[in-house]
């Protein structure tokens, strides 16, 4: 059998632009869509801030336009979870389901997934007041008290921004110290909109039966004692777990676990490429996924151009 140009693993911004980058240079990709087919964007309501939508476009939406793109013009879509890959062989292989897939070049865009609270009412209410994106979803509550669940830095990131639109930013974290560095301890304890629940864990959220969040309960952890503050919107922030089990010991990652990429999105492997918050633990928005896709593609098809003919059969 003779292997794929491109073999994408993921299905969010970043694998879809890859898949129609790749696909329009007729390379004939195949995508494996993942247990997430659609990536985090599915779990979104409005979006703002994707451009070319002046009136916002619903995350699943988007996602699904893209999805029809990308196969409009020759992509290849698999629905199966990557099982696993071997990165040491020329071509490369991917097992998914029962079946082996060879690869020249292979393109990783498996994300990163937010850690989140674990509560029943967490994941129902995820998108319609719960968040884990403030540059996301901010915006939507201009004016309404908020919380923030963390207390590390990205928590504080988290808490400031949300004080542009926020009336009162609410931080829970469920230690009497902060993890934050002492610089954005600082930052937050300065900011006057900021109020401190510290020593509390999130026990549930409500929605008051309109199915947005309403209100949030808490727990102090000392006493155990349940009180039930109203809120708006509930931002969790307690950080994020990229998505490279598959990859450890065959590629080089960071210490948090994330793909290592220079000179575009290339991979100390050659031929395999990463985009997307798999590789990104700064920006993570769906513009800057799409984008880091876009480099994947074309540095893939570079790659092909390059090989020589007896290592693509």
């Amino acid at each position: 059998m003779q292997p794929r140009n491109v073999v994408i693993i993921g299905s969010g911004p970043a694998g879809l632009t890859a898949a129609l980058y790749s696909a329009r240079a007729n390379l004939k990709p195949l995508l494996i869509e993942g247990l997430e087919a659609g990536g985090q964007l599915m779990l979104t309501t409005l979006i703002e801030n994707f451009p070319g939508f002046k009136d916002g476009i619903m995350g699943p939406d988007l996602m699904g336009d893209m999805r029809a793109q990308a196969e409009k013009f020759g992509t290849e879509i698999v629905r199966a979870h990557v099982t696993s890959v071997d990165l040491t062989m020329r071509p490369f292989v991917v097992r998914a389901a029962d079946q082996e897939y060879r690869a020249k070049t292979v393109v990783i865009a498996t994300g990163a997934s937010a850690k989140l609270l674990g509560l029943e009412s967490e994941r129902r209410l995820m998108g319609r007041g719960v968040s884990t994106c403030a540059t996301c979803d901010g915006f939507f509550f201009r004016g309404q008290e908020i919380a923030v669940v963390g207390g590390g830095d990205s928590a504080m990131e988290e808490a400031i921004y949300l004080t542009r639109f926020a009336s009162k930013v609410i931080v829970v974290h469920r230690r009497p110290m902060l993890r934050a560095s002492k610089i954005m301890q600082e930052k937050a304890r300065a900011n006057p909109k900021i109020v401190w629940a510290l020593e509390s864990e999130v026990e549930e959220i409500r929605d008051a039966g309109r199915n947005e969040v309403s209100s949030m309960v808490l727990r102090e952890v000392q006493t155990g004692r349940l009180t039930e503050v109203p809120v708006s919107a509930v931002f969790v922030a307690i950080g994020h777990r990229p998505n490279t089990a598959l990859f450890k010991g065959q590629i080089e990652l960071d210490a948090a676990g994330y793909i290592i990429t220079h000179d575009g999105a290339k991979t100390n492997v050659p031929g395999v490429f990463a985009c997307g918050d798999v590789q990104d633990h700064i920006y993570r928005q769906a513009i800057t996924a799409a984008g880091s896709g876009c480099m994947a593609a074309l540095d893939a098809e570079h790659y092909i151009d390059g090989i020589p003919e007896h290592l693509q059969t």
